[in-house]
């Protein structure tokens, strides 16, 4: 049973990030052992490396999907609220199968709260076709919008989403 949309509409990634959409598919995020679930905390310090996205569903389908990861929560003061700071794309993740299968276009980048708490939102699309080579990464990690970037790429709504909360940890006080 696909996930429940009222922890994404609650935390306002519906609305802001993402239109109302059908949950189709699971997906799970790991960072280490921790799975994300909507709203958790994770320090960026445990989230640096890429974390472990697993595509739930056959190994036999022949359906391929597209992973973005965004901050909605850190546009600079000169840009529009709606948009947001790009962490990542992943395109053509087979089903059944690690985002590590599919193609990187825009590689990794781990949470980087400067202030505050950011919400780090996972959305998952599910491809007509594949898209490497057919696609480019935008030009800078800010002043992305996802639903402009599905628009763009003929991917249409979600099938998936989760996000996690993160805020910059305290430094270390040197004596």
């Amino acid at each position: 049973m696909a996930r429940s949309l009222e922890p994404l509409v609650v935390g306002k990634v519906i609305g802001e990030v993402l239109d109302m959409y059908n949950p189709v598919t699971e997906f799970t995020v790991h960072y280490g052992s921790k799975q994300i679930a909507n709203g958790c905390e994770i320090k960026p310090s445990a989230a640096v490396q890429m974390p472990s996205v697993q595509i739930l569903g056959s190994r036999l389908a022949s359906n391929l999907y597209t992973l973005v990861m965004v901050d909605p929560d850190a546009p600079s003061p000169s840009e529009p609220k709606w948009r947001e700071w790009l962490h990542w794309i992943v395109v053509d993740i087979p089903e059944g199968f690690d985002a590590t299968k599919g193609n990187q276009v825009v590689p990794y980048m781990g949470p980087q709260p400067p202030t505050g708490i950011h919400r780090y939102v996972f959305a998952l699309f599910k491809q007509r076709d594949g898209l490497t080579g057919r696609i480019r990464g935008p030009d800078g990690r800010g002043n992305f919008n996802t639903r402009q970037f599905a628009a763009e790429n003929g991917l249409g709504l979600p099938v998936a989403a989760v996000y996690f909360n993160s805020q910059k940890e305290p430094g270390v006080k040197k004596r």
